[in-house]
């Protein structure tokens, strides 16, 4: 049996139906909102790919069932800035080539801005803490650190 679930996503109302009540956060997200920032990457919420913010706090979209977000704000990457006025966070991330492939990005980009709302002024070390469980396969983890320093740097 269908239900319907009242979403907010990046300050958006929005309607989505599910005939699983544990259909993940991600599916809806892709699906019938239309945001392509969120990526499946495992599904076991272990690599960070899906990650959005669901009441500030990153989460693994993938894991998450859509009714678990239902009177919470959603924000995905898309949520966070726009090509006209980009996030500090992903005016970074180009400054410091910090991407090849993408398919991690989101998640990266995400986890770090939770990240940094808790923690303006991090150290090297704390960064690297807080992404170690965001892997990417293209190797450009220094090149995120130093995109991560240098947004919460102001620049």
């Amino acid at each position: 049996m269908s239900q319907s679930l009242a979403l907010t996503v990046n300050g958006r109302a929005v309607t989505a139906t599910v005939d699983d009540p544990t259909e993940p956060l991600l599916y809806v997200l892709r699906n019938q909102v239309g945001v392509t920032g969120p990526h499946y990457g495992c599904g076991l919420a272990q690599c960070g790919a899906c990650t959005v913010h669901l009441d500030g706090v990153a989460v693994r979209s993938c894991s998450v069932p859509a009714s678990a977000a239902v009177g919470k704000q959603v924000v995905t990457l898309e949520g966070l800035g726009s090509p006209e006025a980009p996030h500090r966070l992903q005016q970074a991330f180009i400054a410091e080539a910090a991407v090849q492939c993408g398919y991690c990005t989101n998640g990266m980009i995400m986890e770090s801005a939770a990240f940094l709302a808790k923690t303006p002024r991090p150290t090297e070390a704390e960064v690297k803490e807080a992404l170690a469980n965001n892997i990417c396969r293209c190797g450009t983890h220094p090149r995120v650190v130093a995109a991560v320093m240098r947004a919460a740097a102001g620049g």
